[in-house]
């Protein structure tokens, strides 16, 4: 499914370097080094999410990672450019369709101001190659 609009909002952008994706118990302590990065390391992209049944830590690898954080697979991000307005519906259901169709699986991280999806490095080029036979525009 094509964007919803053709607006800059909506281009696409693929983030330099690789991510994480890392669970905690729900009741285990962030990490001191991971709250230090929320606090000092602003051009990271860092995610912390704290549910009833679980944390999840998803970020941009780089060496303050703690080594328990290492990745087990290695993760890309491909960056909705946003802001978007919230009267926008269905942009995340229409830019997943045609990974979904594709078989590339996806982690969705969202913020106020857009999507971010992460793939798994082995599918980065065939989720591009995807995205953009299906009109989607990536910026340079």
């Amino acid at each position: 499914m094509a964007p919803p609009i053709d607006h800059f909002s909506l281009h696409l952008h693929v983030l330099p370097g690789t991510f994480f994706i890392s669970k905690l118990e729900p009741t285990e302590p962030i990490p001191q080094s991971i709250v230090n990065l929320l606090v000092k390391r602003g051009s990271l992209f860092l995610s912390l999410t704290r549910t009833p049944e679980e944390t999840s830590i998803v970020g941009q690898w780089h060496d303050g990672i703690p080594e328990a954080f290492k990745p087990e697979a290695v993760w890309r991000c491909i960056k909705l450019q946003g802001p978007m307005e919230f009267s926008l519906v269905g942009v995340l259901a229409q830019l997943t369709a045609p990974l979904k169709e594709a078989g590339i699986g996806i982690f969705v991280v969202s913020t106020w101001n857009t999507d971010y999806l992460l793939v798994n490095e082995a599918n980065l080029k065939l989720a591009i190659e995807t995205l953009k036979a299906d009109g989607w525009t990536f910026a340079t």
